[in-house]
């Protein structure tokens, strides 16, 4: 991997990261902890689901023909004879004439096809009456269709089903359907642990005293959130400074991770120290790429302990270029390490509601603000777009796309836009 200045474009910076990233190993998790991840098996049901044929409802199970003609003028009286509860077997046999009040999800009683719903029975009187402490006999007050309010054995999942696929990312609704499996553990690609580091002598600890020329540390932790956003472990390496030592020790922090994130240090005038450094420690190129904010961008291979080869992603110090440029590179690399489909953001189209101007041939990013009215989506700038302003990503939900070869965008044309609070999911 050469080191370089040239120009490229964005897909063909993103070729080059994901090409360098790999699918990391398979570790085995509980369920709950796996939530976001990607399943590493195929898996398969080795029960019923329901086991039993059961109640969908608290009611009476019946055979139907003893209701048949059933009515609030004329009620069919049937003799109660047990109660069962969720959780519990009926010791007795529905029969003609019988019924056996029953509550949701128990196992239905040998002889019952039907369960009539407590609404359909004059259970409410008989409670108002005074009638219901020793309860004998129910009244049923509407003929009902047989099989009603019966969950068939199997009717979720039948045993040796094949259930959730390899690569299928875990939802919610996916660790419920491994919990009803029996699953307390399932096995995933791990996620990985990004190592971030800010570089920079200007830059100041956060909870330190702001001396004159001096900024606060923000990158470490708006990039840091954007892992966790996105699936990964940031592991926070804190500020290196601008000179070999500190540069050096702290990217050997970070060489026992999946990937090292740096912002700052990547850019034409920047210190030639951390250029040096960098590429000492692997094979790393400095780009240009054809976006606007973010143009200055490193990528690379760093040495890592026993031999191991860890990707390096080398952002711009300006706060909005750094957290712009990991939308669109960080996000897939983390993705394809985690074993998710790199789709790419979401986006809409939308009616432009204020003017940009492209300058000099660059794919623009501009913060703004997407709102939905009268069946459609509309769209402006949260104002100055200065790489510097870290509010403008704060205000933003959105950010317009305006290619390389458009000049200008104008009020009422429509453009698209990546949503940054649409957080994608691979189904």
């Amino acid at each position: 991997m050469q080191q370089s200045y040239q120009m490229i474009s964005v897909e063909e910076a993103l070729e080059k990261i994901l090409s360098y990233v790999t699918l990391l190993e398979v570790e085995e998790k509980p369920i709950l902890d796996s939530l976001g991840q990607v399943l590493a098996e195929d898996v398969v049901s080795s029960i019923n689901i329901p086991p039993l044929d059961n109640s969908a409802m608290d009611g009476y199970a019946v055979q139907l023909e003893s209701i048949l003609g059933a009515s609030e003028a004329h009620p069919v009286t049937l003799r109660v004879v047990e109660e069962v509860p969720a959780g519990s077997i009926a010791q007795r046999e529905v029969e003609p004439g019988i019924a056996i009040r029953i509550m949701t999800g128990a196992p239905l009683p040998a002889g019952a096809d039907t369960v009539v719903h407590f609404e359909v029975t004059d259970e409410e009187l008989r409670k108002k009456e005074g009638r219901f402490q020793r309860l004998t006999e129910i009244g049923i007050l509407k003929e009902v269709r047989k099989g009603i309010n019966i969950r068939r054995a199997g009717e979720d999942i039948t045993k040796d089903d094949f259930i959730l696929a390899k690569g299928k990312v875990l939802r919610p609704a996916e660790i419920g359907v491994l919990a009803s499996l029996g699953r307390g553990t399932v096995r995933v690609f791990r996620r990985p642990v990004i190592s971030i580091l800010a570089t920079g002598d200007e830059l100041t600890e956060l909870g330190e005293p702001l001396e004159p020329g001096k900024i606060y540390n923000s990158n470490n932790f708006s990039v840091a959130a954007q892992v966790i956003r996105y699936g990964g472990i940031p592991k926070v390496l804190g500020i290196a400074r601008d000179n070999m030592d500190s540069l050096v020790a702290k990217v050997n922090e970070g060489l026992d991770t999946d990937m090292l994130i740096t912002s700052a240090g990547v850019s034409k005038g920047d210190y030639d120290i951390v250029k040096d450094v960098l590429a000492k420690q692997g094979q790393i190129a400095f780009w240009q790429v054809r976006m606007k904010p973010a143009r200055p961008l490193a990528f690379g291979i760093l040495r890592g302990k026993d031999s191991k080869k860890v990707p390096h992603l080398g952002l711009p110090g300006n706060p909005v270029s750094s957290m712009i440029a990991f939308e669109q590179f960080g996000r897939p690399a983390i993705y394809k390490m985690m074993g998710k489909e790199v789709l790419p953001k979401a986006t809409v189209e939308a009616t432009m509601e204020d003017y940009i101007k492209n300058t000099d041939g660059r794919r623009i990013y501009a913060r703004a603000i997407v709102t939905k009215r009268d069946g459609g989506y509309y769209v402006r700038t949260t104002g100055p777009q200065g790489s510097g302003i870290l509010t403008s990503m704060s205000q933003a939900n959105g950010l317009v796309v305006i290619p390389e070869d458009v000049l200008e965008v104008k009020v009422g044309d429509v453009v698209k836009v990546q949503m940054l609070d649409w957080v994608e999911e691979q189904g």
